[in-house]
Protein backbone atom coordinates (compact mmCIF):
# COMPACT_ATOMS: atom_id res chain seq x y z
CA UNK A 1 0.00 0.00 0.00
CA UNK A 2 1.51 3.46 -0.89
CA UNK A 3 1.37 6.32 1.40
CA UNK A 4 -0.04 8.99 -0.19
CA UNK A 5 0.33 12.90 1.62
CA UNK A 6 -2.99 14.11 2.89
CA UNK A 7 -3.45 17.43 1.64
CA UNK A 8 -4.88 18.73 5.10
CA UNK A 9 -2.37 16.99 7.51
CA UNK A 10 0.50 19.77 7.09
CA UNK A 11 -1.10 23.05 7.14
CA UNK A 12 -3.49 21.80 10.00
CA UNK A 13 -0.11 20.63 11.90
CA UNK A 14 1.50 24.27 10.89
CA UNK A 15 -1.23 26.08 12.47
CA UNK A 16 -1.45 24.02 15.44
CA UNK A 17 2.16 24.44 16.09
CA UNK A 18 1.06 28.62 15.51
CA UNK A 19 -0.78 28.23 18.02
CA UNK A 20 1.10 26.35 20.00
CA UNK A 21 3.37 29.43 20.09
CA UNK A 22 0.36 32.18 20.58
CA UNK A 23 -0.10 30.71 23.88
CA UNK A 24 3.56 29.96 24.97
CA UNK A 25 4.45 33.92 23.79
CA UNK A 26 1.18 35.45 25.26
CA UNK A 27 1.56 33.53 28.35
CA UNK A 28 5.37 34.91 28.96
CA UNK A 29 4.51 38.06 28.00
CA UNK A 30 1.42 38.54 30.20
CA UNK A 31 4.10 37.14 33.46
CA UNK A 32 6.52 39.83 32.70
CA UNK A 33 3.87 42.59 32.46
CA UNK A 34 2.37 40.96 36.17
CA UNK A 35 6.30 40.73 36.97
CA UNK A 36 7.24 44.46 35.92
CA UNK A 37 3.42 46.06 37.88
CA UNK A 38 4.72 44.23 41.08
CA UNK A 39 7.99 45.25 41.25
CA UNK A 40 7.52 49.50 40.09
CA UNK A 41 4.84 49.43 42.71
CA UNK A 42 7.82 48.21 45.04
CA UNK A 43 10.34 50.98 44.06
CA UNK A 44 7.29 54.40 43.84
CA UNK A 45 9.00 55.47 46.93
CA UNK A 46 11.86 56.06 44.08
CA UNK A 47 11.40 59.00 41.69
CA UNK A 48 13.07 58.63 38.23
CA UNK A 49 13.33 61.86 36.45
CA UNK A 50 14.28 63.40 33.35
CA UNK A 51 15.57 66.86 34.70
CA UNK A 52 19.44 67.39 34.96
CA UNK A 53 19.25 69.91 37.69
CA UNK A 54 16.92 69.14 40.39
CA UNK A 55 15.40 71.63 42.83
CA UNK A 56 17.60 70.12 46.03
CA UNK A 57 19.56 72.39 48.38
CA UNK A 58 23.43 71.55 47.25
CA UNK A 59 23.81 70.52 50.88
CA UNK A 60 21.62 68.03 50.75
CA UNK A 61 23.49 65.94 48.47
CA UNK A 62 25.59 63.30 50.16
CA UNK A 63 26.61 61.30 47.24
CA UNK A 64 25.82 60.95 43.49
CA UNK A 65 26.31 57.97 41.38
CA UNK A 66 25.90 56.74 37.28
CA UNK A 67 23.19 53.91 37.79
CA UNK A 68 22.42 52.03 34.54
CA UNK A 69 19.90 49.02 33.91
CA UNK A 70 19.32 47.13 30.54
CA UNK A 71 17.62 44.61 28.62
CA UNK A 72 17.59 42.61 25.52
CA UNK A 73 13.99 41.12 25.29
CA UNK A 74 12.81 39.21 21.74
CA UNK A 75 9.63 38.94 19.79
CA UNK A 76 8.09 35.69 20.08
CA UNK A 77 7.31 34.10 16.87
CA UNK A 78 3.32 34.94 16.53
CA UNK A 79 4.00 38.48 16.63
CA UNK A 80 7.06 38.48 14.08
CA UNK A 81 4.41 37.22 11.62
CA UNK A 82 1.66 39.47 12.71
CA UNK A 83 3.73 42.50 12.42
CA UNK A 84 4.76 40.82 9.13
CA UNK A 85 1.43 40.61 7.83
CA UNK A 86 0.74 43.86 9.36
CA UNK A 87 3.63 45.78 7.56
CA UNK A 88 2.00 44.47 3.90
CA UNK A 89 -1.17 46.62 4.42
CA UNK A 90 0.48 49.56 6.47
CA UNK A 91 -0.43 51.17 10.08
CA UNK A 92 0.18 50.78 13.49
CA UNK A 93 2.32 47.31 14.75
CA UNK A 94 1.17 47.16 18.00
CA UNK A 95 3.20 43.83 18.51
CA UNK A 96 6.52 46.21 18.62
CA UNK A 97 4.72 48.46 20.46
CA UNK A 98 4.23 46.25 23.64
CA UNK A 99 7.98 44.73 22.95
CA UNK A 100 8.89 48.33 23.41
CA UNK A 101 6.88 48.85 26.44
CA UNK A 102 8.10 45.81 28.40
CA UNK A 103 11.76 46.54 27.31
CA UNK A 104 11.76 50.28 28.66
CA UNK A 105 10.31 49.34 31.72
CA UNK A 106 12.35 46.55 32.85
CA UNK A 107 15.12 48.92 31.66
CA UNK A 108 13.98 51.34 34.12
CA UNK A 109 13.31 49.07 37.29
CA UNK A 110 16.90 47.51 36.85
CA UNK A 111 18.37 50.62 36.62
CA UNK A 112 16.00 51.04 39.87
CA UNK A 113 17.67 48.38 41.43
CA UNK A 114 20.56 49.42 41.00
CA UNK A 115 20.07 52.53 42.97
CA UNK A 116 20.91 51.08 46.37
CA UNK A 117 20.54 54.28 48.80
CA UNK A 118 19.65 56.80 46.28
CA UNK A 119 16.74 59.12 47.22
CA UNK A 120 16.12 60.18 43.64
CA UNK A 121 17.56 59.63 39.96
CA UNK A 122 18.35 62.56 38.03
CA UNK A 123 18.66 63.44 34.65
CA UNK A 124 17.59 59.32 33.02
CA UNK A 125 17.79 58.89 29.62
CA UNK A 126 16.51 55.58 27.93
CA UNK A 127 18.02 54.28 24.32
CA UNK A 128 16.74 51.68 22.52
CA UNK A 129 18.04 49.93 20.00
CA UNK A 130 17.27 46.52 17.72
CA UNK A 131 20.01 44.06 17.59
CA UNK A 132 20.07 40.85 16.66
CA UNK A 133 21.20 39.88 12.54
CA UNK A 134 17.32 40.36 10.95
CA UNK A 135 17.28 43.73 12.92
CA UNK A 136 17.15 45.41 9.63
CA UNK A 137 14.54 43.39 8.14
CA UNK A 138 12.30 44.35 11.42
CA UNK A 139 12.82 40.92 13.14
CA UNK A 140 15.60 39.98 15.79
CA UNK A 141 15.29 41.86 19.15
CA UNK A 142 15.49 45.17 20.84
CA UNK A 143 17.47 45.92 23.74
CA UNK A 144 16.72 49.10 26.11
CA UNK A 145 19.28 51.10 28.27
CA UNK A 146 17.97 53.04 30.73
CA UNK A 147 20.43 55.16 32.78
CA UNK A 148 20.75 58.13 35.30
CA UNK A 149 22.76 59.96 38.50
CA UNK A 150 21.59 58.40 41.38
CA UNK A 151 21.31 61.05 44.45
CA UNK A 152 21.70 59.93 47.95
CA UNK A 153 20.46 63.24 50.03
CA UNK A 154 21.24 63.77 53.63
CA UNK A 155 17.92 62.86 55.58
Amino acid sequence: MELIPNPVLFPALILIGYFICYLIGAGIEKNHYRSIKRRERSYRHLPAVTMADPKVDPDAIVGAELVCGNVVISIDLFKAMAALIRNLFGGRITTYESLIDRARREALLRMKETAVGASMITNVRIETAHIGQRAHKGFGTVEAVAYGTALMLRK
